[in-house]
């Protein structure tokens, strides 16, 4: 193991996994699954609790259907980099080459096209105007977030949308279920669902 580019951390699978030296046969759908659906965006700073899981399922919904694996598995890197808010991972220039390199591995494990598609982008950011409605307080600063162009013209159209907010164990789950709708065969087993204590 020695040949190892840094140190590994141990999956819910129970697996090691290198960070900064991933290997698409590594990569399982239900690790992913397991640790977005436990980790919460915005560093927890939300009304309720909202998971990276939900966020990406919502993501998959509103992009065209060729995307929406994509979409689905935008954020994938960050069930083994974690989170960042986003202030904190614009200056963090190895830590944006780490996750670009993992999500490029991740990509191919699941054979997904490289880059990442645009409209994906867009439906990232413009969730930002519906999750800050409906999860965030009144902020006493502006975002930054462009008003109108194409991510603020879909946000308009989702405007009524609301965010359900799923318990860990339920994110989880519709994180596998939106994958199985969505996937086409793979080479590797998917992996079996988990139970959330609680």
């Amino acid at each position: 193991m020695s040949d190892r580019r840094g140190d590994w951390i141990q999956l819910i699978s129970g697996k090691p996994f290198w960070p900064l030296d991933a290997r698409p046969d590594e990569v399982e759908l239900d690790d992913i699954a397991w640790a977005l659906s436990m980790q919460c965006r915005y560093g927890g700073h939300v009304r309720r609790r909202y998971s990276v899981a939900e966020h990406s399922v919502m993501v998959s919904r509103m992009v065209w259907p060729e995307f929406a694996l994509w979409g689905l598995l935008h954020d994938a890197a960050e069930a083994y980099l974690v989170d960042l808010p986003r202030p904190i991972k614009q200056c963090m220039p190895d830590y944006r080459i780490y996750e670009e390199a993992l999500a490029r591995v991740i990509a191919e494990r699941f054979g997904l096209p490289w880059p990442m598609p645009e409209q994906v982008k867009l439906a990232d950011t413009a969730i930002l105007h519906i999750e800050r409605r409906c999860l965030l307080a009144e902020s006493r600063l502006p975002w930054g977030l462009a008003q109108g162009g194409e991510a603020g013209e879909l946000a308009d159209q989702l405007d009524g949308i609301d965010l359900p907010c799923w318990e860990p164990a339920y994110a989880y789950n519709e994180f596998v279920q939106r994958f199985a709708e969505l996937s086409v065969e793979l080479s590797a087993p998917i992996g079996g669902r988990r139970e959330c204590a609680g």
